[in-house]
């Protein structure tokens, strides 16, 4: 295949790539090792973002402490797709802004095994209310134990306080062993 052809399918691609975000309103994404100096700097992005954009303080601050939660969430739990890859923690982020809401959007690479623990702690969460998160966070700091990857299991529970809103999921199986885990957190703008 020629050069020229080559070229002009990437132009394509990356057309109908940015077609697909304007359609979705997807203002931010990012692919790649998620790292602190990463967070840092997609964490900047964004607020610049909705500085421009105008958009209330509040929501500004949940989407702020909602995308670093998400963002930490991947660097301490993403798993590999091989064990070559032991030290890198890769994943995608995703900020969309609608006329009524922001979604974050991350996805990483997870082992199946962790899946059914992972899908029941969702579950629990998505089945309490304001207060019931509130106690189940509580309980959590005073009962759990720092876990080796540093954190207590709160990072999920801090999410949906935050967000008001239930934590959509998805897993796509890539193979016998891992998958791909989809969290999408919705803010809405108008609360």
């Amino acid at each position: 295949m020629s050069r020229e052809i080559e070229s002009h399918r990437f132009l394509d691609f990356a057309y109908q790539l940015y077609k697909t975000m304007k359609t979705n309103e997807i203002n931010l994404v990012y692919e790649g090792e998620v790292t602190q100096d990463i967070t840092k700097t997609f964490t900047s992005l964004t607020e610049r973002n909705m500085a421009k954009s105008e958009e209330s303080n509040q929501v500004q601050r949940k989407v702020f402490n909602v995308m670093v939660e998400c963002l930490q969430n991947i660097s301490k739990h993403a798993d590999t797709l091989s064990d070559d890859d032991e030290d890198e923690r890769r994943g995608i982020v995703m900020v969309s802004r609608g006329e009524e809401s922001y979604k974050i959007i991350t996805g990483n690479v997870i082992r199946n095994a962790k899946i059914p623990g992972l899908k029941e702690s969702l579950e629990h969460i998505n089945s309490l209310d304001k207060a019931g998160l509130s106690s189940l966070y509580k309980q959590q700091i005073v009962e759990s134990k720092i876990s080796e990857k540093g954190g207590a299991g709160l990072g999920l529970i801090d999410i949906a306080k935050k967000t008001g809103s239930k934590l959509s999921y998805q897993f796509k199986e890539l193979n016998e062993e891992v998958s791909f885990f989809i969290l999408t957190s919705t803010i809405n703008r108008n609360r």
